[in-house]
C-alpha cells in the first residue's frame, strides 16, 4: 500500500514538473507567463508585466520605463540578487 502511494506521489510531482518546462513568448521576445517561482521571490517593486530571458546569461530582465528612457534591468530578489536560471555550463563543470 505504501508503495502505491508513493508511485503515485511521485508521478504526480513530475506531471507537474514538466507543465512549466516550456515558457511561450510574446512577439516582442517577452514572456507571457512569468514562473511561479520567479514570482514568489522577485522584489516587490518591479514591473513583472514585461520580463524576458537574458540570453546571454541566463537571467531574467525586466523592462524599466524611466523618466528618459526604456532600459531592461536585472530582475532581482528582496536581498539584491539577480534572479537566474541554470546554464548548461554550471551544470556540467559542478
Amino acid at each position: 500500500m505504501k508503495i502505491r502511494v508513493w508511485i503515485v506521489g511521485c508521478t504526480a510531482l513530475m506531471v507537474a514538473a514538466c507543465t512549466d518546462g516550456f515558457n511561450t513568448y510574446t512577439a516582442d521576445g517577452m514572456l507571457q507567463e512569468v514562473p511561479e517561482g520567479v514570482l514568489a521571490i522577485a522584489a516587490t517593486n518591479q514591473d513583472l508585466t514585461a520580463v524576458r530571458l537574458n540570453p546571454d546569461d541566463g537571467c531574467y530582465v525586466y523592462r524599466y520605463v524611466g523618466p528618459v528612457e526604456t532600459t531592461f534591468l536585472p530582475l532581482r530578489t528582496e536581498n539584491g540578487n539577480p534572479i537566474c536560471t541554470q546554464t548548461a555550463d554550471a551544470t556540467t563543470t559542478g
